[in-house]
């Protein structure tokens, strides 16, 4: 079995800016493989919860909008999908617990649509939630910095031959109440695989904030699902050419 020369890494970044401007900034995924190495892109059976959905409301979706990264579509093949929050610091206990609780929701609520458990131990989480201002953002043709309400990273890694991936959310602490619950869940569904934005105010994957902080869609869901039904090398081995 050829051995990968460097860790696979990949960050591409979806941001909300403060105010109502979101930025979306996409960074070429550094992958380096032996020669002997490659990549099989598959699907995965469709999880019970996507697979039992039904619409009843006849919505459409938006995944002409979700963008395929180098490795495929942001698929989770095992469930539950294990979700660390951190403990916040700089900030009193009880501020504490009521920013835990509201990154808590929203984790209940997708957890509808993916079945997710909130673990203690960051080393097994696949999905990790900070209470950090993420760094500033340059637009392009700018040189004026903007800051960014919340952040969503993922890195790739293998493991038992298998090519995986963990995301890491950053949501600043400038974000509180409801705009705090928002972003959680916003950023939640690009961390579970929806890696773009819907242009409809009403979908939780909106690409801005608004001043009513919509729920989860059946827009977002019906999105989510057609994700799961692509092809995607995460989850599958890495193989030696022949």
């Amino acid at each position: 079995m050829g051995k990968i020369t460097q860790r696979l890494l990949a960050v591409l970044i979806l941001a909300i800016s403060t105010g109502l401007l979101v930025i979306f900034t996409n960074f070429h995924a550094i992958a380096v493989f032996d020669q002997s190495e490659t990549l099989i892109q598959k699907s995965h059976p469709l999880p019970s919860t996507l697979a039992q959905w039904e619409d009843k409301t006849n919505s459409s979706d938006y995944f002409e909008q979700i963008k395929p990264t180098p490795v495929g579509y942001l698929i989770w093949s095992r469930f539950p999908v294990r979700v660390k929050v951190e403990t916040p610091r700089g900030i009193n206990q009880q501020q504490g617990e009521i920013w835990v609780k509201s990154v808590l929701q929203a984790i209940e609520e997708w957890d509808v649509y993916l079945p997710l458990q909130v673990v203690e131990q960051r080393e097994i989480a696949d999905i990790t939630i900070v209470r950090k201002a993420p760094a500033l953002q340059v637009e392009p043709n700018s040189k004026i910095p903007r800051a960014r309400s919340a952040l969503t990273t993922y890195e790739l890694y293998t493991e038992n031959n298998i090519l995986s991936h963990r995301f890491t959310i950053l949501l600043s602490p400038s974000q509180t109440g409801d705009y705090l619950k928002a972003a959680a869940r916003h950023e939640i569904g690009h961390a579970l695989g929806i890696w773009g934005h819907s242009s409809l105010p009403t979908d939780a994957l909106y690409f801005s904030q608004v001043r009513n902080p919509p729920n989860i869609s059946a827009r977002d869901v019906n999105t989510l699902k057609r994700v799961y039904e692509q092809p995607t090398n995460l989850g599958w081995p890495i193989s030696e050419k022949s």
